[in-house]
């Protein structure tokens, strides 16, 4: 099984190629410039917490957290933003090891606990979200509002 680490910015050339077959995953145009850039921001300014499945130094898969404070439970909550394992490395638990390393962060944090979005199309998403503990919020709506600008 490949060890579950903090990404550095050494990472960026695998991690950008990861983050843009996740991107093409949900239907946007490749961009590893664009990728390499956004991921080394978030890297650098410590916006985000990801962490990658490495296996004798090659990535095989990723996750991407962000933090969120939660107004009613006055404490930070956690929005895994991010999941992806390369197609030829899937069923092997790796997706299942980021989300505890996941989970152990919010722990860590004291965090309310961690939020996440998956579109409904999503099939192996929507059996394994359950299978790692998270629950599907049936009392609330979530609303997007898009900035056409």
């Amino acid at each position: 099984m490949p060890s579950i680490r903090f990404a550095t910015i050494n990472d960026l050339p695998q991690l950008a190629k990861l983050f843009d077959l996740y991107r093409v995953f949900y239907r946007k145009q490749p961009d590893i410039e664009g990728a390499k850039i956004f991921l080394s921001e978030r890297i650098k300014n410590n916006e985000s917490v990801i962490y990658v499945a490495d296996e004798e130094n090659e990535l095989l898969g990723f996750t991407q957290l962000y933090p969120q404070f939660s107004s009613t439970r006055m404490k930070r909550t956690w929005l895994l933003n991010d999941l992806f394992v390369l197609q030829e490395h899937r069923e092997r638990g790796i997706s299942k090891q980021l989300i505890e390393k996941a989970k152990q962060l919010a722990i860590k944090t004291n965090a309310a606990g961690i939020l996440l979005e998956t579109e409904k199309t999503n099939i192996v998403g929507n059996k394994l979200y359950p299978a790692t503990g998270f629950v599907i919020n049936e009392t609330s709506n979530f609303y997007w509002w898009q900035n056409e600008g």
